[in-house]
Formats: C-alpha cells, structure tokens, sequence
C-alpha cells in the first residue's frame, strides 16, 4: 500500500468480511450494516495509526469488536422509550414562578421597619419561637409576637395576597434561599 487510494481499495474489499462479522455480533442486517459503517469511519479517521506492514484485516475487524461491545455498553444505560412514555413522565415544574414570588417578597421584605423584618425572619424564616426572638432581639415576647403580627398584615397589604397562607409560603421560600 503506497497511499489513501490503495489503503481504501484494501479497506473496500473487506467489507463483505466486515459485514459478516457484523451480522454474527448484532444478528440484525441493518445494525451490522451501521456497525460497518460506524468502523469504516472510525478506520479512515485514524488510517495515519494503522502501521504499514501489519495486518489490515486484524486491525479493521478489531476496530469493529471494540465499537460493537462500546454500543452494548452504552444500550445498558439506555432507557426505551419510543412512545415518550417515561420522558413524558420526567417532568420538572416551572422554576420561574418562584423566582418571581421570591423577587416580590425580598421587595416586600425591604419595605418593613427593621425591627419587623427582623423578627418576621426570625420566628417565619428561621423557624424560631417567640421566646427565642425576643432573647436575641432582647425584648419581651410580646413585643415580639406584636412585630411580627404587624409584619405579616404589613406584607400582606404590600404583596396584596389573598390569604395568610400565601404569606406563610412565602416566607418558607425567604428561609430556603438563606440557608
């Protein structure tokens, strides 16, 4: 073999043998036709590895041995699925919305006194009690209770939400994202 057109012709006249080796693999016309396919593309891409001298036959078939059992392989992690029966089933609701709510309450959030703020983020986002709030506020539990009742009315006017509910939820979402 002297050059690509003398390779190729040798590379050609294997291909019925290939082919055959293909079928004994797969036992499927069409997929040792693709697995010949798949080797011949793989061969003349890496023809400048193939050293002259050695045994074209050998290095060919090899080359389709290792892509047959690399497709095997790669079929093991593979799910059929050729109605979207399982893909429709892996479904991932819309992270948009909460971004949104999240924006409105951080906004709602800034426009609280501090010391409501505060203790609305301790007691609804960090999830403390009362006494808790008032020792690290260090003021009486009642006060507490009052700033964060006030909170609550005061966001839920700024947010116009329908119900305390709402608020509750979106406090859950302020704790999430600080933790």
């Amino acid at each position: 073999m002297t050059d690509d057109t003398d390779w190729r012709d040798d590379v050609v006249r294997m291909i019925p043998a290939l082919r055959a080796f293909g079928w004994s693999l797969c036992h499927n016309g069409s997929d040792a036709d693709d697995l010949v396919q798949d080797t011949l593309i793989k061969a003349w891409t890496n023809r400048d590895k193939f050293e002259m001298g050695t045994n074209l036959r050998a290095w060919l078939f090899t080359i389709l041995r290792n892509t047959y059992y690399t497709q095997v392989i790669r079929r093991r992690r593979e799910v059929r699925d050729e109605l979207g029966e399982y893909a429709g089933a892996l479904k991932t609701p819309p992270s948009q919305d909460w971004s949104v709510a999240m924006h409105a309450m951080q906004d709602a959030l800034k426009h609280l006194p501090d010391e409501h703020r505060e203790a609305l983020i301790l007691v609804g986002g960090a999830g403390m009690s009362y006494e808790e709030a008032a020792e690290i506020c260090g003021c009486a539990v009642g006060t507490i209770k009052s700033r964060v009742n006030r909170a609550r009315a005061k966001l839920l006017k700024i947010m116009d939400a329908d119900a305390p509910s709402d608020l509750m939820a979106n406090e859950t979402m302020v704790a999430a994202n600080r933790a």
